[in-house]
Parts: structure tokens; C-alpha cells; sequence
């Protein structure tokens, strides 16, 4: 197969690395050839704390996915979480000269450095600025303005930056394997390129997406992104929480949040217990199982309600008319949709990747919702305009303090 075909997407997570390795059909669709996978270490919060311990694991996850795949993998698009991610909403707008009325690529271009043209934190890096609509001397509703006479193009984006360095760290870490960095994603916008269909993010759809030290979020409302950031907790504070609260070990109370827990209170019947095993170093141990599940909804509602409030801030929460799409390591646990649909009074549902073919297994696993989105948005880009490898670009840009494409 050509190698133009192949693409690599890669989430450095708390919990875990994950490495997708996919293959571009002509009809538009993906085979999933590979799945990589190696436990998370040097990373918190979704950021990379210990340079040299996450590559280590990052390198592991590679060659996971390169013998798994049977494919040498040489470059990868990247997912970039962590609470320091943040957006706005903005209109550009240019006039065009006397002698010209047709509209033209370059205008496109100019009214998207226009849109730019705010003040962020002189430490941030542009990540995204993603089209939300086009407006045509006060026409509105464009979709392709290219070709059309007008005297005044405007256009809304949807900005999204973050901390240059952290980003940095992040290919970086990439670099030294050595790996080329294609692009660098916002993990929740890798996600719902596989979780939403087009449909739901005309109809307006929330994808939050929960990992084990992020909650990452995107919006759309009619088609556009209008809201995403991300929030610096997830499932393994329920873990951390489990683990002080009934005094056991963290490894346990991962498994028994799994196994065991729900978000769902009062389902239990009155006394429940949930035996823990003596093991090695553990004595073992009765745990009632509402106090188990009390634990797991009290940290997940205060996710939920932190989210909600910080959507409330815009009305767009307001045209969310297909509900909430959960996703991500955390979407595992049982009773989390019911939960969101009580916190946001929307309807609410774990989701994955959709229309893949190949391994079923990656596709079906919310966990990978993230990694298999970058593959989608690798496939998106690579159709719109075939571009060169760009790791140098990338880096080069965010090192010399420039901001992002």
C-alpha cells in the first residue's frame, strides 16, 4: 500500500500510551490495522512530568503497535490534553480592494489571520482555528464563499491555544525516538471526529471525553464548534478517592471501581457488601457497596457540575439537541450516563468510534476514541490539501514563539 495511506495517531494519556495505527480507504473509510498500548508513567494531568520515564513509555507503545500492525512507524499525529488548553470564539473580517469583487483563497486565508488578531498569554501557542461560519456582506450561512462577488468577507472561528512549552514537552518527547510529528490535536477534537456523525454536530452534541487525569469537552452547536477546554481531574481521582476513603490500595481500588463500582446510589440492597481478597501485603476486606458507590458519585457529580458551570458561561449548552456523548478510559464505568443526564438534564450516552473496519476490539473501546480521532483528522487534512511532513515546522514555530496552523 502507499505510505500516504498509512497514518499513525498517538495519545500520551495519564493512565496509559495508546498507538493507532490506521490505513486510508478510497470510499473514505479506515481499517484499523494496529493497536499499541503501554501503562502511563512521567505523566500527570493529562501533562508530561518526567521527560525520560515518558518516553521510555511512549516507546514502548510504538513498538507495541509497530509488531502488531506490522508496519514501521516513522511519524504520528499527536493528542495534546491538559488543563491549560483553552478557547474563545471570534469574527475576522476583510474588505476587498476597489478594483477586485470576487472572493479568492488568499481572502479565505486573511480573515482567518484576522480572526487571529486578539491578545492571548504571551506564553501560549495557537493550536486551532476552526471555521464556524461565513458571512457574505451580511449574507449569512455561507459555506464556501470561494468564487462569490462581494465587497466584505467575515468569518467566526473557533480559537483554541494552550502553554507553548507544554506543548513543547510533548513533541519533544516525540522527537527523541525518533518519530516526525505530522500535527499536534486537541484530544477532544480527535474524538468526536469518530464519536459524532455530522448529523449529531449539526443537531448539537457535548462529547466529553474522561480519562484518567483529564476531562477533555468539545461542543457543537449547528455543525460549528462552539465551546472545549479541559479539566484538570478524571477517573483517577475516583481512584485516589476509593483508596483513602475505604484505606486500601490504589491498585485495588482501580480494580474495584471497575469491577464493582457504580454512580449510580441506591440500586444496592440494604447491606450489601463487596469482599476484597486478602493478597499479598493486603489482609483483605468488607466493603459495603453503596459506600463504595457514594464515593465514585460524589467525585464524578463534582466533574460533571465543574463542566456544567463553565458551559453555562455561553448559551450554547442551551442546542445540544442530540445530548451528551461520553467516551474515554473513565466512559467504562457503570452508571456514568445516567449521572450526566441527571447533573446536565440532557440525554446522555457512552459512545465510541463508528464506521471503522478492522479491529473490532480498538474501535468498540472508548478508551481509544482519542487516538483512532487523530487518524480521522490525519485522513481529513491529508484529503483537503496533501502537505509535507511538518515536525520541524511544528516545532520550530512553538519554539520560536510563532503561533500554530
Amino acid at each position: 500500500m502507499a505510505s500516504s495511506d498509512l497514518m499513525v495517531g498517538l495519545e500520551i494519556g495519564t493512565s496509559k500510551i495508546c498507538v493507532v495505527v490506521g490505513e486510508g480507504r478510497p470510499d473514505g473509510t479506515i481499517k484499523i490495522l494496529g493497536v499499541g498500548q503501554a501503562p502511563s508513567r512521567g505523566v500527570r494531568k493529562g501533562e508530561i512530568v518526567d521527560f525520560e520515564t515518558a518516553m521510555k513509555c511512549v516507546h514502548e507503545a510504538v513498538v507495541d503497535a509497530e509488531t502488531k500492525s506490522d508496519v514501521m512507524i516513522r511519524s504520528v499525529y499527536v493528542a495534546i490534553s491538559g488543563s491549560h488548553i483553552q478557547s474563545f470564539n471570534n469574527r475576522g473580517a476583510v474588505t476587498l480592494p476597489e478594483d477586485r469583487d470576487e472572493i479568492d483563497e488568499q481572502d479565505i486565508e486573511d480573515v482567518k489571520i484576522n480572526a487571529r488578531e486578539v491578545s492571548i498569554p504571551a506564553q501560549n501557542a495557537f493550536l486551532h482555528s476552526i471555521i464556524q461560519h461565513y458571512h457574505v456582506d451580511g449574507q449569512d450561512g455561507v459555506l464556501n464563499p470561494v468564487g462569490m462577488l462581494a465587497e466584505k468577507l467575515e468569518a467566526d472561528f473557533h480559537i483554541i491555544h494552550g502553554v507553548r512549552t507544554r506543548i513543547q514537552n510533548t513533541i519533544r518527547c516525540v522527537k527523541e525516538l525518533p518519530l516526525e510529528v505530522e500535527d499536534v490535536v486537541f484530544s477532544a477534537l480527535a474524538s468526536a471526529q469518530v464519536v459524532l456523525t455530522p448529523n449529531q454536530k449539526g443537531l448539537g452534541a457535548l462529547v466529553i471525553d474522561i480519562g484518567g487525569g483529564t476531562t477533555d469537552y468539545i461542543l457543537y452547536v449547528d455543525g460549528a464548534v462552539k465551546q472545549s477546554g479541559c479539566l484538570g481531574v478524571g477517573g483517577d481521582h475516583i481512584t485516589n478517592d476509593i483508596s483513602m476513603g475505604l484505606r486500601i490500595p490504589m491498585t485495588r481500588a482501580e480494580k474495584l471501581k471497575i469491577d464493582e463500582g457504580s454512580a449510580v446510589l441506591g440500586n444496592c440492597l440494604p447491606g450489601e457488601t463487596v469482599q476484597l481478597r486478602d493478597d499479598s501485603g493486603f489482609a483483605g476486606k468488607e466493603i459495603e457497596r453503596e459506600t463504595l458507590n457514594t464515593i465514585i458519585n460524589l467525585r464524578l457529580r463534582e466533574t460533571f457540575e465543574l463542566l456544567k458551570k463553565k458551559l453555562e458561561e455561553e448559551p450554547f449548552i442551551n442546542y445540544v439537541g442530540e445530548g451528551i456523548f461520553i467516551t474515554g478510559g473513565c466512559s467504562h464505568l457503570k452508571g456514568i450516563a445516567h449521572l450526566a443526564e441527571e447533573v446536565f438534564e440532557l440525554p446522555a450516552r457512552v459512545a465510541h468510534a463508528q464506521t471503522m473496519s478492522g479491529l473490532t476490539s480498538a474501535f468498540e473501546n472508548p478508551q481509544f476514541s482519542a487516538a483512532i480521532g487523530l487518524i480521522k483528522y490525519a485522513q481529513a487534512v491529508q484529503t483537503d490539501r496533501p502537505r509535507p511532513r511538518r515536525f520541524g515546522r511544528i516545532f520550530g514555530k512553538l519554539f520560536n514563539g510563532m503561533r500554530l496552523s
